[in-house]
């Protein structure tokens, strides 16, 4: 399991390293998502979670949910194009799992893909660190609005 920043990045996730949010698949063909816990340490405490709709369509680097923290307020963008599924009622009453458990109880959104392959693009595996790393440098974060 890769450690990126003090934080364990389970290797069974797929990333997506501009948006910071992970995706875990499921047996249904569904995909968790959530946010990385590098994004969540940058929106300081973490007030609200408002997602996207059951049924909406969500695309590719568009919002499917808006965060509002002491320090950031933004959007939770797509890694690919879908369908929200669901998200996670929790969340919503209690926005501070985000910063508690990110890759557990703070997962945001369940998604179905438009497409088989939604995994293309996103970094997985042994991959996870060099990609975080090269991202970083890029310092692309600091210029990410809403």
């Amino acid at each position: 399991m890769p450690k990126i920043l003090d934080a364990d990045y389970p290797d069974d996730r797929f990333y997506d390293m501009d948006n910071q949010v992970w995706y875990a698949a499921e047996p249904d063909g569904a995909v968790r998502a959530g946010f990385t816990p590098w994004a969540v340490g940058l929106m300081g405490d973490v007030l609200v979670f408002t997602p996207k709709r059951t049924g909406q369509e969500v695309e590719k680097d568009r919002w499917i949910a808006m965060v509002e923290g002491g320090k950031w307020v933004g959007a939770a963008r797509a890694g690919f194009d879908g369908v929200v599924l669901g998200h996670n009622e929790r969340l919503v009453d209690r926005p501070e799992l985000l910063m508690q458990d990110a890759f557990g109880e703070g997962w945001m959104m369940r998604l179905r893909p438009a497409r088989d392959v939604w995994r293309d693009g996103l970094v997985t595996g042994e991959a996870i660190g060099p990609a975080f790393d090269a991202w970083l440098l890029t310092g692309a974060y600091k210029d990410r609005t809403a």
